[in-house]
């Protein structure tokens, strides 16, 4: 079993930036992929961000992509969201996943994750 715990979120202005962090405790996550992912009221949960376990490679949506950073560091048993030029409509609370050991399939996918966090507020204020 994983447990997620994601923290670092809150309230900033347009442009600013907020750093999300996400523990696990239980297992290590060495070997999972990790992704971010957040939803709006009223909207669906949408992928962000995800993370191959080597942390060589990486994956963002489009509507991120050159804001955010995703990284890891598995000695901390830690995974982090950067986010930078925020805008209003990246306010959502965000949620950090982990993929099975074994698991495939695309990354962006959220049924392909076992484990998830409770999640962490995020609000852009204009």
């Amino acid at each position: 079993q994983v447990q997620l715990v994601e923290s670092g979120g809150g309230l900033v202005q347009a442009g600013g930036s907020l750093r999300l962090s996400c523990a696990a405790s239980g297992r290590t996550l060495n070997s999972r992929t990790m992704g971010w992912f957040r939803q709006a009221p009223g909207k669906e949960r949408e992928f962000v961000a995800a993370i191959k376990r080597s942390g060589d490679s990486m994956l963002y949506a489009d509507s991120v992509k050159g804001r955010f950073t995703i990284s890891r560091d598995n000695a901390k048993n830690t995974v982090y969201l950067q986010m930078n030029s925020l805008k209003p409509e990246d306010s959502a609370v965000y949620y950090c996943a982990a993929k099975g050991i074994l698991a495939s399939g695309p990354d962006n996918l959220q049924y392909n994750y076992a484990y998830w966090g409770q999640g962490t507020q995020v609000t852009v204020s204009s």
